[in-house]
């Protein structure tokens, strides 16, 4: 896909991240990886997200990557597939060329590795990245990497192929600075943790749709969910909110790092060979699977 058919399928849809499988061995498992984002592109998400944050992207090696985007685009079949990109900007650079001989239809700009950086080195990373590239690329606002809208605009202004924007920061004044300044020169993502908790918000600031984690294992009910919130039916987004999505809330915040322990653990109950997390994560524990399986239990 060009830039411009990348941003069309990210704002025609509720988007995804599948988790990333791993063997006994720490290694990535194509074989389970291929059979999960087959069945989920049987439902309706217009693009899926590979190697991004609840794929686990923070631990996983450089060169594992292209491996990972080229396993999901031999069986997504018409879903577009966006690859996770991130850590300093030399590696960022080499991934996102990489990601695109392997057949990435554009990539997820993740933030840069450890240190804060002021709005000039931030300009100069995610413009590094976007020239790397003739792909569709979509920066994600959070933690260390928070682009302000005067930077956002320029960047659109030099980088043509910068389509997208993402927001992990919940600071919705920003967020809606940012929808008002820009218009429809991007498209809108919501990316925080279970993201239909806030979907309802950043609707409202201009954001049309969000990666829904929870797809991942409960596709029907991700999607209607999003098709409820879409339609202004406000009675069913509460129901449920209030069946799955704040009890999942609960049991996500037990940990830090829950929230993909929790969701690779529904990935793994719904019959998939998901694997553990990799370290520094850890896995739920037998209670708290049980917790988990009984709430897909009632929402299947």
């Amino acid at each position: 896909m060009d830039p411009q058919q990348i941003k069309a399928a990210l704002g025609s849809g509720l988007l995804s991240f599948p988790v990333t499988p791993f063997d006994d061995e720490d290694r990535f498992a194509p074989d389970a990886y291929k059979a999960h984002v087959e069945w989920l592109s049987g439902f309706d998400a217009p693009v899926l997200f590979a190697a991004g944050g609840t794929g686990e992207f923070f631990s996983l090696a450089p060169q594992e990557i292209p491996a990972i985007v080229s396993a999901a685009k031999e069986v997504a079949g018409k879903t577009a597939i966006v690859s996770g990109c991130g850590y300093g900007t030399a590696i960022a650079t080499q991934i996102a060329r990489d990601v695109e001989k392997a057949g990435a239809d554009g990539i997820l700009l993740l933030p840069h590795y450890l240190i804060d950086a002021p709005q000039e080195g931030l300009y100069r990373h995610v413009k590094a990245v976007c020239d790397a590239t003739g792909m569709g690329v979509m920066v994600y606002n959070r933690d260390n990497a928070v682009l302000q809208p005067d930077t956002l605009a320029r960047l659109c202004d030099e980088c043509p192929n910068l389509v997208g924007f993402k927001d992990g920061t919940g600071d919705i004044g920003l967020v809606r600075h940012i929808t008002a300044k820009m218009g429809d020169r991007l498209i809108y993502l919501g990316g925080m943790p279970t993201a239909e908790l806030f979907a309802e918000a950043y609707l409202g600031a201009g954001f049309t749709t969000y990666s829904s984690a929870v797809f991942n294992f409960a596709p029907a009910l991700a999607n209607r969910f999003y098709a409820a919130l879409r339609a202004g039916d406000r009675a069913t987004c509460e129901s449920i909110l209030n069946s799955f999505f704040y009890p999942f809330m609960a049991l996500r915040s037990r940990r830090k790092g829950y929230a993909v322990s929790a969701i690779k653990s529904g990935v793994r109950q719904v019959g998939f060979a998901a694997g553990p997390v990799r370290a520094p994560l850890d896995d739920l524990t037998p209670e708290e699977e049980d917790i988990l399986k009984a709430l897909i239990e009632a929402h299947s």
